[in-house]
């Protein structure tokens, strides 16, 4: 009824020729109070009558364009008109569309700033439909100069439309909005490209393409990034490299990966150049590993999980102009050729320019460039050791071997175990078990290989009649078997074992073993604990059979129990020596016997004496520490089971490493140094009269003069962080970052910082969003030191944390390195803010965008949560309050780095938690008062997070 009237009213102005503050002032006075005029379809009514000719009605058309002046949302009304044959009325309407088109914004409710965004939308269409239908009548009818003037103010109107970011930034949202409508302008545009061919003016033509590609831009505004900084080396990558190689050999293949792909675009890294620093970290890796088991490892880092790494890495998109992956990594070997001293220091320790890595069509003249470098290269290869084969050739060929052996293991031996024994005796010889465990580990294969000879070390439980000879058989297969997983567990860590349930559900004897008997690093155990306490008699048996026989029997032994009752004897053989019953010869006698056959016997009374001596004080420690320099030192017979020499080595290997420490307390050795026998690599880092305060701050200015991490920085990293707890590591390295005053030495330690957190990412992220942060922002007496640059580059550290810690969170589990540490920050953390049973589920009401997919979160992923949202809470607050300063500028920064971080086409992990109450705030901002900031910050997915996002840009 208020149309018909509203037309009525309309002609009547028309029948006597009122002016355009006559009309207002009737409509006013004639329609009900506080109807606005939008509500009434104003602008529609007025444009359907001012076209009905074949020309618009001047004086109708004056009152659309008084309607507008006066504030009327009036941009829909030209997606009504589509007979743009009539071009006197397009022309109109395009002159109308000047009036508003360079000044939109809308300061209402949300609704009508999303009815803002979708009538722009609209008139995308309409703009793009009439450049169609022009390019057509173009092609039909041949060059018209009427046509022509009207294809060019089409194209200038879209032009100037989409110019501005913020008008594009509104289209978005109605794109997000009305995701169907969308297609029309998808249709509009191909329209247009089938028939641009026939626009012969080229400067129209090159106009018209240049609006097109605005349109395109539309639905990729987020992942438009800056042009990166000019860089040509990345610290971050390479530190994590070392990492990776020096601490995380077994690790999954896909969390590495997605670790490399984030450090990648957070920093916008190029590809050959992403590519080289993998590549020269790995090389510098090998040559400054010690000899022996962390070279091979190295080894097979570099060339045998780098290789898949890159394999992977070529299946995500790079962003680099669309060029193939492989050609870019031809491009980072092209450059790898030039840092000859690099190549040359690698080839003197491990052959490397014998290994082809790139496809047939690049390695012959890449080959031909490294030997002419090599002619200049210095050699130190001598006669003596010309024929050693290189690391390289020999991890390449351990990985089928490891295949080989699994499958050999797998098979039933219980009819006859020697053939097995054979294998298992040539694995010992020499670096064989390192290699082979080496390439285990870099192709994933170690947990499996560890399985099977936790299985086979099960197999000698199984007694039946056996002779002297099949009696020694067991006693092998069962000692060698202990001997391999006691070094892969001091090698690769306990995790490699214990993290996968044993498939009969029963623990075997190793894993039990392992968590209550054996010495690691960080781990105490208690002397007095009942597993070193079991069946007295079997004791005084085996203590009788140790004293008074020459060598130990083995028929019918099961040697599981020995191995459990012998801490117990050599705690009743101590006492007595103590006591004055023993001499020192007896003594001797009875650790003679005790490794003389079987190995693991040795192991397991040294395993206990550690234990022990760890409870004693100086004074004490001199008896049991003899008694475990006689047990490391090999007992070289004739009358000695098969591979006595090989496994004595290893053996000795194990207890040096069981026994360092309580040694080292007292400055004491294991046994005299020996000619060529190298000391246990990365031990004892941390200097004796020092604070460990003082230790990492000269560490750290040490790494950061020189640019970048080396394997012994990071396990004195690690050494402090967990001698000092996750709290004192991070807050003593961020005051190591406020202390930076010029950018190029901020966000070098930025770059620094990021890897070496890399050793425990979680926590230290909590820490450093959940307390460090916090004390930061809301201490004035510290609001000095968030100054730019540091305060800038602190930001970029926090944001580039909470980052990887969220996709840590989802995308891998924790590494060996992280769960020996105690998860003692996450409980603490719990403490400070408390959860009581209804919290967890409000809070992923709050952040959840599907309320029909619920989410199991752990404990970790909780406290994640919390830390963001406390730390987005604090930074609302901050905003809210009227005092600026540094703090204010850190916010700024924060919120930027977030930005620029996102991902393309989803918004950055951490933004989810911010409220979007914080929106209004921070585009008070100037820095982030952009269309593309809000976009970011906001849930464009959530109908909340539109309106809020619309609201916001119309107001800019």
């Amino acid at each position: 009824m208020k149309v018909v009237n509203l037309k009525q009213a309309i002609l009547q102005a028309w029948k006597e020729r009122w002016s355009d503050y006559q009309w207002a002032i009737n409509i006013k006075r004639n329609f009900p109070k506080g109807a606005t005029w939008d509500y009434l379809n104003l602008a529609e009514a007025l444009m359907e009558q001012a076209m009905i000719g074949p020309s618009p009605n001047p004086l109708i058309l004056s009152y659309l364009k008084y309607a507008i002046s006066s504030q009327v949302n009036a941009f829909t009304e030209p997606c009504y008109f589509d007979d743009f044959s009539r071009e006197l009325c397009v022309k109109s309407l395009l002159e109308i569309m000047d009036m508003f088109c360079h000044r939109l914004s809308c300061h209402g409710k949300a609704e009508e700033c999303i009815g803002l965004c979708r009538a722009l939308l609209g008139i995308t269409v309409w703009l793009l439909q009439g450049c169609a239908f022009y390019c057509e009548k173009l092609r039909e009818l041949g060059p018209l100069a009427s046509t022509e003037a009207s294809l060019a103010a089409c194209q200038e109107r879209l032009h100037g439309l989409l110019n501005s970011t913020k008008n594009r930034a509104l289209i978005h949202i109605a794109r997000l909005e009305e995701q169907s409508f969308w297609s029309n302008v998808d249709q509009a545009m191909l329209k247009v490209s089938e028939v641009l061919s026939s626009v012969s003016n080229q400067a129209l033509k090159t106009k018209i393409e240049e609006s097109l590609a605005l349109v395109k831009s539309v639905p990729q505004m987020l992942s438009m990034q800056s042009d990166p900084p000019v860089n040509v080396s990345f610290p971050s990558v390479h530190a994590f490299i070392m990492l990776e190689g020096t601490m995380n050999l077994t690790g999954e293949l896909q969390p590495l990966v997605e670790q490399l792909m984030m450090i990648k675009r957070m920093q916008q890294i190029p590809t050959p150049l992403f590519v080289l620093e993998i590549w020269k970290a790995c090389f510098t890796g090998l040559i400054e590993s010690p000899e022996g088991t962390e070279e091979l490892k190295w080894t097979a880092f570099t060339f045998l999980k780098i290789p898949q790494v890159l394999l992977r890495l070529k299946k995500y998109p790079m962003g680099d102009r669309g060029q193939d992956f492989m050609d870019d990594v031809n491009i980072a070997f092209e450059y790898l050729l030039k840092l000859t001293p690099l190549l040359d220091k690698a080839d003197q320790r491990s052959e490397c320019h014998k290994l082809v890595l790139l496809s047939e069509k690049n390695t012959t003249n890449l080959t031909a460039k490294r030997t002419e470098d090599r002619e200049y290269a210095p050699k130190l290869k001598t006669a003596e050791n010309a024929n050693i084969q290189p690391n390289p050739g020999l991890i390449l060929r351990a990985e089928p071997t490891v295949t080989n052996i699994l499958k050999t293991v797998d098979a039933d031996h219980s009819k006859s175990p020697e053939g097995l024994l054979g294998v298992l005796g040539h694995m010992l010889s020499g670096k064989s078990l390192d290699l082979l465990l080496a390439a285990a580990a870099a192709t994933g294969k170690l947990k499996s290989f560890a399985r099977k000879f936790i299985k086979l070390n099960e197999f000698p439980k199984h007694i039946t009649g056996e002779g002297s000879k099949s009696a020694s058989v067991r006693a092998l297969l069962f000692d060698i078997s202990f001997l391999m997983l006691c070094h892969v567990v001091q090698t690769y860590g306990s995790e490699v074992i214990l993290s996968e349930p044993s498939p009969s559900g029963e623990t075997p004897f190793f894993e039990t073993w392992l968590q209550t008997c054996m010495p690691e690093e960080g781990k105490i155990l208690n002397p007095d604990h009942p597993c070193f306490k079991p069946e007295p008699g079997k004791v005084e048996n085996l203590v009788t059979l140790l004293n008074n026989s020459s060598e130990m029997k083995l028929v019918q032994v099961k040697w599981h129990e020995i191995c459990l009752n012998t801490p117990a004897a050599i705690l009743e053989v101590l006492n007595a020596w103590e006591n004055g019953v023993l001499s020192v010869e007896a003594v001797q006698k009875i650790t003679d016997n005790i490794k003389g056959k079987v190995c693991s016997m040795a192991i397991c009374a040294v395993a206990w004496l550690v234990a022990h001596v760890r409870m004693l004080g100086r004074d004490e420690r001199e008896k049991p520490q003899t008694m475990i320099r006689h047990l490391v030192t090999p007992l070289y017979g004739e009358n000695t089971l098969q591979f006595y020499n090989e496994r004595v080595i290893i053996m000795s290997s194990i207890m040096e490493h069981m026994c360092a420490d309580i040694f080292q307390q007292t400055g004491a050795t294991v046994r005299p140094p020996m000619e060529g026998h190298e000391p246990i690599p990365y031990r004892n880092l941390l200097p004796t009269k020092e604070p460990i305060h003082a230790a990492l701050s000269q560490q750290f200015q040490a790494v950061l003069r020189k640019g970048w991490v080396d394997s012994r920085a990071l396990h004195l990293f690690e050494s402090l962080l967990n001698m000092g707890g996750v709290f004192w590591f991070t807050n003593n390295l961020v005051k190591e970052l406020l202390k930076e005053t010029r950018q190029e030495w901020a966000n070098r330690v930025v770059e620094l910082l990021y890897s070496i957190f890399c050793l425990d990412t979680q926590q230290i992220t909590l820490t450093l969003l959940g307390t460090i942060l916090p004390n930061l922002l809301t201490d004035s007496a510290h609001w000095h030191s968030l100054t730019d640059p540091p305060g800038k580059a602190l930001a970029k550290l926090a944001v580039w944390c909470a980052l990887s810690s969220y996709s840590s969170h989802h995308k891998g589990p924790l590494s060996a390195r992280q769960r020996k540490r105690q998860r003692e920050d996450i409980e603490d953390y719990n403490s400070l803010f408390p959860l009581d049973d209804t919290q967890p589920s409000k809070l992923m009401r709050l952040l959840s965008s599907n309320e029909d997919e619920p989410v199991a979160l752990s404990s970790p992923d909780l406290t994640y949560m919390f830390s963001s949202a406390n730390l987005f809470f604090l930074i609302s607050s901050i905003l809210g309050s009227k005092m600026a300063g540094p703090h204010t500028q850190f916010v700024q920064s924060f919120i930027e780095e977030c930005v620029e971080c996102l991902e393309q086409g989803s918004r950055g992990s951490i933004l989810q938690f911010m409220p979007f109450t914080m929106v209004s705030e921070l585009v008070k901002l100037p820095a982030l008062a952009k269309p593309k900031v809000v976009l970011a910050i906001t849930d464009l997915s959530l109908p909340l997070g539109r309106r809020v996002a619309a609201k916001a840009i119309s107001a800019l």
